[in-house]
Order: C-alpha cells, then sequence, then structure tokens
C-alpha cells in the first residue's frame, strides 16, 4: 500500500512498468477530461475507472479487493475517507473472478482521509472501504487507476 500526497508520488517511479505508466499518464492527463466508465491508457495493463458517488456512513459501505489488479485512488473533487485491512484479518464473502471483485466482512484496520491532493495505491493484499463519509456527506468525483500486478 502507498499513502502519499500527489506531488511526492513521482518518488514510486521504478517500482513496476504498470504503475509508471499509471504515474506518469496522471502526470500529464486532464483527467477531468475522462468520461464517466473505463478510460484507455495501456489496454489492460493500466486504465481508469471514472465515477461519482455521494459519501455514506461506514455502516452503508463495502469492502472490496481484487486479484489482478491495484488501485490508485485519485480524488477529483470531494473528499472522503477510505479504510483498509490486510486480506488475512478478514473474512471473504463473495468471489466474481470476471469483475477481479473480492467482497470480505470485518473490521477497519485503518483510516485514510482523501482530498485531491492525495494518493492511496492499494494492492490485492489492501482489502479497501472506499465513499465513507469524512465529517461532512461530500459528493466525490473520483479517478480509479486500475494497474495490472
Amino acid at each position: 500500500m502507498i499513502y502519499t500526497k500527489r506531488k511526492h508520488l513521482h518518488r514510486y517511479l521504478g517500482q513496476s512498468a504498470a504503475l509508471d505508466t499509471a504515474i506518469r499518464y496522471l502526470d500529464t492527463a486532464d483527467l477531468t477530461a475522462l468520461t464517466k466508465g473505463r478510460n484507455e491508457v495501456d489496454g489492460d495493463q493500466v486504465f481508469i475507472n471514472r465515477f461519482d458517488y455521494q459519501t455514506m456512513p461506514q455502516e452503508q459501505a463495502i469492502w472490496e479487493g481484487h486479484v489482478q489488479y491495484a488501485d490508485m485512488h485519485v480524488l477529483l473533487s470531494g473528499h472522503e475517507k477510505i479504510g483498509v485491512t490486510n486480506v488475512e484479518a478478514l473474512t471473504e464473502t463473495v468471489f466474481k473472478p470476471d469483475e477481479d471483485f473480492k467482497g470480505f466482512d470485518g473490521p477497519v484496520e485503518v483510516w485514510f482521509p482523501m482530498t485531491t491532493e492525495d494518493i492511496l495505491i492499494v494492492y490485492p493484499e489492501d482489502i479497501h472501504m472506499v465513499k465513507v463519509l469524512d465529517g461532512d456527506s461530500a459528493l466525490v468525483q473520483k479517478a480509479c487507476f486500475k494497474i495490472k500486478v
């Protein structure tokens, strides 16, 4: 897992070719021009899911995990908090391999406050709970980079 400020993300170049592609794209692209849904960057190696949502109480949010991809969360507007727990501390409840989605039950180990200045990259062992209120309710516009691992 990587949690950093957007201005420091370049320090993580060199860890993998797909992560490098995502970081360089973030540095040069106008993310506000993305269309909602899937946006291509480098085929199945790196792509971006662009979506909007209203934050919600933790009790309404769900856990998600992935097998094939790391997620790089980039907020275009709004604020939220994202909970993260290691996969070994949770109980798997559902697996949808065609969607690269796993659902889980269990407690949140760590909360990460997210604004447009923050970057959170979660790997397959980092199960995450997004869309959670951080103070007041907010409309979040997000670009979630999917990075093949």
